[in-house]
């Protein structure tokens, strides 16, 4: 059983659905590695967002001591809506423990976890928690959980039981037997007779699957020899350093129960930190997980040295080439920080003053800049609001504030709507947005109005006409005159404004020509109910001039004239976005998720399974953009929390009714 070179520290992971306990576990390997109770919230939650919740919304980093080993784990949030921050931090890491309930009803929630482990290379083993609480058999939680993982799912134990409670567990390497103590280390017992025959066909089972990648194994195993234990146990590192298994722990987090069993497994199968290096891409320097602006400290980088120790006050290379240097190193604990001088090899740390970092990005140290092999993919907005400062004072500090909240978390978008003239702060859902005004509001004291944002309608004709207007004013001196006639006749959709001249003969000269068309796209800016105009061609075919009066501004004054004149006789037509859905759906949700497209105005285009993901559908959809602002809140209360979509805008389609009068009363008021 090899064991990492001492000096070098390994990082993990926790990672998991909502109230899986991933923080409990932290709290229990802490306990379990120094022998000393941790409060609730010391090292985990600790924000005031996080507590409102009682669940996790950002990264927590804490670290201990094992036997002469350091360990730094990142606790990170369970919820869809707050996983963006993880994305920068998960290839970083040596291990990610994926911790689950003993529930099969439940094992689905795991999938998007493993799906993107998988995706990364990230090894990864499952521990099931909350075994004092679990009533059926841990192969129904096996069989419910194995269409979620790409690779197999190996029990590394099996529970034992007093009555209808789990009372300890024999490990299955090991062949050896341990009942629980609350808080305390499990005590070695023999192996009960009635058990014997139930563990060796475990075990026998487990070296099956092992041996489904290791030729010489899978020979002993046929010839009924017996596999040493070192063997054993080095298969089972080598297959899920390969991501080629994914063993499975379970335990109590609140009783301790299982918790010394697991970090022992930690100490001995964790990747060596090089594994995630050579991952990432780095050689030597510190890879930034996260970033985030913690008072009267600044902005500091959280960031994991990889190749050397990092020392206070190393020159660092950014990304683009730009130098800056490391003003202070701090390890974290909570919300804790604590000042040091160097960081080991693996170390996570807090970094001062490097105002350029950005999560995701690599810190060089060997003087050129290094980039990261596989950058965290970007995700999608799925919600929006569009917001004001409730005081015109605090307008200046607003936007100051959110550039940092959107630095913080990448999750995040702000874009200005100059047509619509609002400022949209777009995140993963509706809970993700909701915690970044309550960050504004707590640590940059701006608070803030919320609207629902505007959606970007368009007129077009109702059909086609010709239109004849004159713009005369005299008022002393040179007045204004200009005289057109225009034809105008709607397009197909998609084909945006066309304006063109048949004018002959000189009757509106041709250094005018382009103030008509100028004009005419004023009138277009807003139509009758009150949206921009397109999808029409407007042809000047006539005109008068005055050899006096005429001038560039009366044509162009003429050309809106004209167009509004013709808006108004020939009337509009409303047209609003709709844009292409793409749906991710459990399969047993799906009917429902179309029910609720359907209920939106939506138009199912087709159904199908996802890709490479068992048990999931992949529903594609046509949908009033209109009819998209809260449809991620709907579709995840149908999905356990699962469901996920991708919108694009396709195509303007036309809205009569009730719902048109609205929306242009909307534009009136």
């Amino acid at each position: 059983m090899a064991i990492r070179d001492k000096g070098s520290v390994r990082a993990l992971a926790l990672v998991g659905p909502t109230s899986a306990g991933k923080t409990a576990l932290l709290e229990a390997l802490l306990e379990a590695a120094t022998g000393q109770a941790v409060r609730p919230g010391e090292v985990g939650d600790s924000s005031p967002e996080a507590r409102a919740r009682g669940h996790s919304v950002e990264l927590n980093l804490a670290g201990f001591d094992f036997m002469g080993d350091r360990y730094v784990v990142v606790d990170c949030p369970g919820s869809l809506e707050f996983c963006a921050e993880i994305d920068p931090a998960l290839p970083a890491v040596d291990l990610a423990i994926v911790v689950a309930e003993p529930d099969p009803a439940k094992a689905v929630l795991l999938q998007p976890t493993l799906r993107e482990l998988e995706r990364l290379g990230v090894p990864h083993a499952l521990f099931v928690n909350k075994m004092d609480q679990a009533r059926g058999s841990l192969q129904d939680l096996l069989d419910a959980l194995a269409p979620v993982s790409s690779a197999p799912l190996v029990a590394r134990q099996i529970p034992t039981w007093n009555g209808d409670r789990v009372s300890g567990y024999i490990d299955l390497a090991l062949e050896r037997c341990y009942v629980y103590q609350p808080k305390k280390p499990s005590q070695l017992v023999d192996i009960p007779s009635d058990l014997q025959q139930q563990e060796a066909d475990a075990r026998f089972h487990m070296l099956e699957q092992m041996a489904d990648f290791d030729d010489a194994l899978m020979e002993q195993l046929l010839s009924d020899v017996t596999p040493t234990r070192d063997l054993v146990f080095a298969d089972l590192v080598q297959e899920m350093n390969d991501g080629l298994i994914v063993p499975v722990f379970f335990g109590s987090a609140l009783n301790g129960f299982g918790v010394r069993r697991l970090l022992k497994a930690l100490r001995h199968e964790t990747p060596p930190a090089e594994k995630a290096a050579d991952r990432l891409g780095i050689t030597t320097g510190a890879y930034v997980l996260k970033t985030a602006y913690a008072g009267q400290s600044g902005k500091l980088a959280y960031a994991r040295a990889f190749g050397a120790k990092l020392s206070d006050g190393a020159d660092l290379v950014l990304a683009d080439g730009a130098r800056s240097r490391a003003g202070g190193l701090s390890q974290v604990q909570g919300s804790a920080l604590r000042k040091v001088a160097e960081a080991q090899i693996g170390d996570i740390v807090a970094i001062g003053k490097v105002e350029q970092a950005a999560a995701g990005q690599i810190l060089s140290t060997t003087g050129r800049p290094q980039a990261v092999k596989a950058a965290a993919r970007p995700r999608r907005p799925l919600f929006a609001v569009a917001l004001m400062a409730k005081s015109r004072n605090d307008d200046v500090r607003l936007s100051s504030a959110l550039n940092k909240l959107i630095e913080e978390d990448t999750g995040l978008s702000l874009t200005h709507d100059a047509e619509q003239r609002q400022v949209l702060l777009a995140g993963q859902g509706e809970g993700h947005v909701r915690l970044a005004l309550e960050r504004l509001k707590r640590r940059f004291g701006v608070d803030i109005d919320t609207v629902q944002p505007r959606t970007p309608y368009r007129e077009t004709l109702a059909r086609g006409t010709q239109q004849r207007s004159r713009h005369k004013k005299q008022s002393g001196g040179h007045g204004q005159f200009a005289d057109v006639t225009i034809e105008v006749k709607p397009l197909p959709r998609g084909s945006g404004f066309v304006f063109q001249s048949r004018i002959v003969g000189g009757a509106v000269p041709k250094q005018w020509v382009p103030a008509v068309e100028m004009g005419v796209r004023d009138g277009l800016a807003k139509g009758p109910k009150g949206f921009p105009v397109t999808d029409l061609e407007v042809t000047l075919v006539d005109g008068q001039t005055h050899s006096v009066d005429s001038s560039e501004m009366a044509f162009r004054t003429v050309g809106r004239l004209a167009i509004e004149e013709a808006m108004a006789a020939t009337g509009t037509i409303l047209l609003e976005p709709i844009e292409k859905l793409t749906v991710y759906s459990p399969s047993p949700s799906a009917s429902h998720v179309t029910s609720a497209l359907t209920a939106r105005r939506g138009q199912i285009l087709g159904l199908a399974p996802r890709e490479d993901w068992r048990g999931w559908e992949r529903i594609e959809a046509y949908l009033p953009q209109s009819e998209r602002q809260d449809l991620i809140a709907e579709l995840r209360g149908l999905t356990q929390g699962l469901g996920a979509f991708e919108a694009d805008f396709d195509h303007m389609s036309e809205l009569h009714g009730r719902l048109a009068e609205e929306a242009a009363q909307g534009a009136r008021a």
